[in-house]
């Protein structure tokens, strides 16, 4: 049997063009090798497949010649309090990049599924993504 266990957290997403570069490295990479050394709970980079931004330029995989940069969205979770004290590196990268990005920060309820049994599920490390 799983049991459910939650609490407050925040969403921090940042959204940036896949050809942003922060000194030769995509800008996407760099954000969430920060988020890992700053100990957060967790990141993810998802990739649009159609989007546009402040310049309204619509970018699209469907086409081959606007099938570059196209969004990607770098999503952090973690505390509200650790989520904030990351803003000022994000804010670093993004100004150092030159790209600019759109910032959001939402509150969410992180649920977990744990196995009440402390089975493969519900194990010190939770057998799956943490925050």
């Amino acid at each position: 049997m799983t049991v459910p266990s939650s609490h407050a957290a925040a969403r921090l997403t940042v959204v940036v063009g896949e050809e942003d570069m922060h000194h030769h490295r995509p800008l996407a990479t760099e954000i969430v090798h920060r988020a890992h050394a700053a100990g957060l709970a967790g990141a993810s980079v998802y990739r649009g497949c159609e989007g546009f931004g402040a310049g309204s330029r619509v970018h699209t995989s469907r086409l081959l010649s606007l099938a570059e940069d196209l969004p990607l969205s770098v999503v952090v979770v973690d505390d509200r309090e650790r989520v904030e004290a990351f803003l000022p590196v994000v804010g670093a990268l993004l100004a150092t990049s030159g790209a600019g990005g759109l910032v959001t920060i939402e509150e969410v309820t992180v649920v977990r599924f744990v196995a009440s049994d402390g089975g493969p599920d519900g194990g010190p490390d939770g057998g799956g993504a943490s925050a």
